[in-house]
C-alpha cells in the first residue's frame, strides 16, 4: 500500500473537503493532458525499481506486531510501515537497466534486508518475505494491529463509509475444493496480502505500449512467482493473494452509461489507447476519493491526483514521478508478483517480468491487438487460481499449460533484457533460475503445498521450516 505513504493531520472528513479534493483533482488531471499534449513529459528511460513488503514475525513463525520499535531502531527513510504492526515496505532507488543497473538495484535490496534482518534480530524477532503469511488467524487482522498513523484510521473509515457500513465479505473458494467465508467490519483483511512491486519507467513514447503489454504478461508472470497458497488454515488459490486483496478492499464505483462497475481493486477496464491518461481520467470518473485531503505542494506537482491514484489498486498502474532533475514522469507499476520465498527468486521474478514487457512492448503488431482484453484478464485470475497448472491462452490464439508456456517466454524474455541493455551475465543468472524453476515446476506455492503434506498439514512448522530456508537464500527450485 505504497501510495498510503503520506501522513495526515486529521483522520475525519466533511463534505466541504471532498468538494475541495474533487476540483483540486479536476484541475490536475487537466494540468496532466495539457503536460501530455505538450509533449513536456519525460523521455528518460529505460529505468527500474522496486518495492518489497515483508512480514515481522517471532521465533515461531507467528506475526510480531512490533513495527513502530523496529523502524525506531533502524531509522532509515528507506523502510516504511505498512498497514498493519506486523508489516513493513523496503523502498530500493531506481536503477537506469543498462548494464549492471539491475545489480545495482539487487545489492541494495540485500544491504537493506540485511540491515532489518539485523535491527530484528537484536529484537529476538525475524523478517520474512512471503506472500501470506501461513501461520496468520484471522483474529491477527483487527484493528488492535493497525500501524498507528491517522491516514490508516482514516482510510478505514472511510472504505466503511463507502460501503455504507456493510461489512467485508471474504469468500474464496480453492481449487482443492477449500473454501473460505469470514466477514470484517474494518479494512484489516488487506494486511495479510504482501506483494514485490517492480517498477518501469521508459521514454513517454512507450509508455503506453509498455502498460498494455505489462498487462498481457501478468498472467505467466503470475503462474512463474506463485507463493500463497493458504490462509486462515485453508489451502485455496496458488496465488490467494488475488482475490484476498480484491475482496478486502471491495468499493462500489460510480457507474458509466452502461451500468458497469469498475472495481477499485482489479485488472483493469481495458488496454490504453492513446495515453496513460486515460488511467487517470477513469480516476476522476468514477472512484471517488478516499482521502479528501488538502495537500500544500503546487498544482504543477499533481498532488491531489498522485494521491488519489494511489487509492485506485490496478494490478499495472501508471504511477507519475520526478526524474532527478525534477521532470515529470509516468511509470508503470507492475503489481501481480508476491513477495517471497527468497531475495533471488525476488529478483529473477523482477527480471523475467522486466524482460518480457519490454520483448512484448518492441513487437511490431502490439500484443494487445492479438490478445483481447477479456482473455488476458481471464488468464491472470486463471494464474492466480492455478498457477504454473493453469491453462491460458496466448498471442497465437493456442490455450495451453502455463508451465509449458512460460519455458517458450525465457528466450523473448531474455531479448527484452537485452534491449533494455542488461548486461548478458546477469540476463544468464536470473533466466537461468527462472528456466530451473519452471522445469522443476516447484514455485513457493508448490513447495508449500508440498511442505503442507509432508509435515502432516503443520502450518507452525512449515513456516519456520520457510524461515530457515529463506534466511539460507538458494532459490526454491533447489529445495526438497
Amino acid at each position: 500500500m505504497a501510495a498510503m505513504g503520506l501522513d495526515i493531520a486529521s483522520e475525519h472528513f466533511e463534505q466541504r473537503d471532498f468538494r475541495r479534493f474533487e476540483q483540486c483533482l479536476k484541475q490536475e488531471t487537466q494540468a496532466l493532458h495539457d503536460l501530455v499534449e505538450q509533449g513536456a513529459l519525460s523521455e528518460r528511460g529505460p529505468v527500474a525499481g522496486l518495492e518489497a513488503e515483508a512480514w515481522l514475525v517471532d521465533a515461531q513463525g507467528r506475526p510480531a506486531p512490533r513495527n513502530e520499535e523496529f523502524l525506531a531502531r533502524l531509522d532509515a527513510v528507506d523502510v516504511v510501515t505498512e498497514l498493519a504492526r506486523f508489516n513493513v515496505e523496503i523502498n530500493v532507488a531506481p536503477q537506469p537497466t543498462e548494464g549492471d543497473g539491475l545489480a545495482r538495484l539487487e545489492a541494495d535490496l540485500q544491504a537493506t534486508w540485511a540491515r532489518c534482518a539485523g535491527v530484528a534480530a537484536d529484537m529476538g524477532i525475524r523478517l520474512l518475505a512471503t506472500g501470506i503469511l501461513p501461520t496468520a488467524t484471522d483474529a491477527d487482522l483487527s484493528l488492535a494491529n493497525l500501524s498507528d498513523r491517522a491516514r490508516y484510521r482514516a482510510l478505514n473509515e472511510q472504505v466503511l463509509r463507502q460501503r455504507h457500513g456493510r461489512p467485508v465479505r471474504l469468500d474464496i473458494e480453492g481449487a482443492c475444493g477449500e473454501r473460505l467465508q469470514v466477514e470484517h467490519r474494518d479494512v484489516m483483511l488487506e494486511s495479510a496480502a504482501t506483494s514485490f512491486q517492480v517498477h518501469l519507467q521508459m521514454p513517454s513514447a512507450d509508455s503506453v505500449r509498455a502498460y498494455n503489454a505489462a498487462m498481457v504478461a501478468s498472467a505467466p508472470v503470475l503462474a512463474l512467482a506463485a507463493n500463497s497458497p493458504f490462509l486462515f488454515g485453508r489451502r485455496l488459490w496458488q496465488e490467494t493473494r488475488i482475490p484476498l486483496f480484491e475482496q478486502a478492499l471491495s468499493i462500489g464505483t460510480r457507474e458509466d452509461g452502461a451500468h458497469a462497475n469498475v472495481p477499485r481493486v482489479g485488472f483493469g477496464s481495458g488496454y490504453a489507447g492513446y495515453s496513460l491518461l486515460e488511467c487517470f481520467r477513469e480516476n476522476l470518473d468514477r472512484f471517488e476519493p478516499l482521502l479528501p485531503i488538502a495537500l500544500d505542494e503546487a498544482t504543477r506537482a499533481l498532488p491531489h491526483l498522485r494521491l488519489h491514484n494511489g487509492t485506485v489498486w490496478r494490478w499495472n498502474r501508471p504511477l507519475v514521478g520526478f526524474d532527478p532533475d525534477g521532470q515529470m514522469h509516468l511509470r508503470v507499476e507492475h503489481r501481480p508478483l508476491p513477495a517471497g520465498p527468497t531475495l533471488t527468486d525476488m529478483m529473477a521474478n523482477l527480471a523475467f517480468s522486466l524482460g518480457l514487457i519490454a520483448h512484448l512492448a518492441a513487437q511490431d503488431r502490439p500484443p494487445e491487438q492479438a490478445l483481447p482484453f477479456d482473455l488476458a484478464r481471464a488468464n491472470f485470475y486463471a494464474a492466480a487460481r492455478d498457477g504454473m497448472a493453469a491453462s491460458l491462452t496466448w498471442l497465437d490464439g493456442r490455450a495451453g499449460r502455463a508451465q509449458a508456456l512460460l519455458l517458450e517466454l525465457v528466450e523473448p524474455a531474455a531479448d527484452g533484457l537485452a534491449r533494455l541493455g542488461v548486461a548478458q551475465p546477469l540476463i544468464d543468472r536470473w533466466l537461468g533460475t527462472v528456466q530451473a524453476r519452471v522445469v522443476s515446476g516447484r514455485n513457493g506455492a508448490a513447495w508449500q503445498c508440498e511442505a503442507h503434506e509432508r509435515l502432516g498439514g503443520d502450518l507452525g512448522a512449515m513456516t519456520r521450516e520457510l524461515m530457515a530456508r529463506q534466511a539460507d537464500g538458494a532459490p526454491v527450485h533447489t529445495w526438497t
